[in-house]
């Protein structure tokens, strides 16, 4: 493609709108900011539809041959969600999974209403780490393909399959077999006694609120992460990245 380098130009106002959820929802697609990113998406196999590269830096995306724009700082500045404005901005194509594709996953980590896009990054990066094959979406949480959610899974976001759903019969339907566990602060069973054998689901609640009391009843296990009594809580991606621990080392 030419080079753009004018922040007026109509393809840069466009991608600039996918900044915004509601055009994410409406067009299918997100942006993806940063080499390791959109190097990991086109990997993976993810469409991309376009990528502005700053032109000083065009040799490092030769991979992306006919999908790179060549543009400037400013360009990039425009379109971007970060301070400081990578060498690349691309736009690709959300990614589905069917629910109907994932009865077969045994080591499952569910997040409910999650609102933390940083988190959810985070946490999508150490479950691809640690083994988890399938994450789901529970109720209201942030945005998947949120820009700093694409930011913090620093290119795992398409290593494992994440699913939305709404109702705890859509989990008795999909995960009959599997052990629910839920992860609250006030449970008997300790982190460090409980071995539990695939298939399981984990439930890790809100930053704020943690788990409902409807996914909290059809829970076949409760546990708790030991720590001293004058310590409340823990920033729930790090809770996650110490029960996946445990879980893998078992």
């Amino acid at each position: 493609m030419e080079k753009i380098t004018a922040v007026s130009n109509n393809l840069v106002k466009e991608t600039a709108k996918l900044k915004q959820k509601k055009y994410r929802d409406d067009s299918g697609k997100f942006l993806l900011e940063g080499f390791k990113p959109v190097y990991e998406a086109f990997n993976s196999g993810i469409k991309l539809d376009y990528v502005f590269v700053n032109e000083t830096k065009i040799s490092d995306y030769n991979f992306l041959k006919e999908k790179i724009i060549p543009t400037n700082d400013a360009v990039l500045k425009r379109i971007s969600t970060t301070d400081t404005p990578p060498d690349c901005v691309g736009v690709g194509y959300q990614k589905y999974f069917e629910l109907s594709k994932i009865k077969n996953k045994e080591k499952v980590l569910l997040l409910q209403n999650i609102k933390d896009a940083g988190n959810l990054g985070t946490i999508l990066r150490t479950s691809a780490a640690l083994g988890i094959d399938l994450v789901v979406l529970f109720g209201d949480c942030v945005d998947l393909y949120n820009p700093k959610v694409v930011r913090s899974a620093v290119g795992c976001l398409w290593k494992l399959p994440v699913v939305c759903m709404n109702k705890s019969d859509d989990l008795k339907k999909y995960f009959t077999s599997h052990k629910k566990i839920a992860t609250l602060p006030k449970a008997k069973v300790l982190l460090k006694n409980y071995n539990p054998e695939p298939p399981y689901i984990i439930l890790f609640g809100s930053e704020a609120e943690g788990l409902s009391s409807e996914l909290i009843n059809i829970a076949d296990e409760k546990i708790k992460i030991e720590m001293k009594d004058d310590v409340e809580s823990l920033n729930l991606a790090i809770s996650c990245g110490i029960v996946l621990y445990k879980f893998l080392i078992n």
